[in-house]
């Protein structure tokens, strides 16, 4: 059996101690969270997206939300402090991130952006995020999730 290749994420969450749950699934390319969500069986209304977007001061910011969910721009730029805000285009997140679309979660990024992760988070047990690569999926608790994400809770999707 092939030995399963760690991202960042999982060595950062083993590194800290936090138990998590690895999910993995056949896929070569990207597909959406709600294909991903059927894939491994996780409940749609606890798996989350990660989401990239960049402030009127030309900083990086990380959005966890429900993958059903829709980031509105002007509760994220209010939740960051920005005048305004914009999600960067799908071409950068590897550059940005380090990881590949589909593949991204706020765990292990290259730099240390400031995350943000939608308070509903906090109403599940486990929630299910990107495990750093397509084909990965993590269940963890969302306390947990936020430590090793050095992520703060806040509201900022569309109502």
């Amino acid at each position: 059996m092939a030995k399963e290749v760690k991202t960042n994420a999982m060595r950062i969450l083993e590194k800290n101690k936090i138990p998590y749950e690895l999910i993995t699934y056949e896929c070569e390319h990207f597909i959406d969270g709600l294909h991903t969500a059927e894939l491994t069986g996780a409940p749609i209304e606890a798996s989350f997206k990660t989401l990239v977007a960049q402030g009127k001061s030309r900083a990086y910011y990380v959005f966890v939300l429900p993958i059903a969910e829709e980031v509105d721009l002007k509760k994220a730029a209010k939740t960051a402090n920005e005048k305004s805000m914009e999600m960067i285009h799908v071409k950068d997140i590897t550059a940005i991130t380090g990881y590949v679309r589909g593949g991204c979660t706020a765990i292990g990024m290259k730099k240390q952006f400031p995350v943000f992760i939608q308070e509903c988070a906090k109403n599940f047990t486990q929630i299910y995020v990107s495990g750093g690569r397509i084909g990965a999926t993590i269940k963890l608790d969302p306390l947990d999730f936020a430590r090793a994400a050095q992520g703060t809770f806040a509201d900022f999707i569309v109502t």
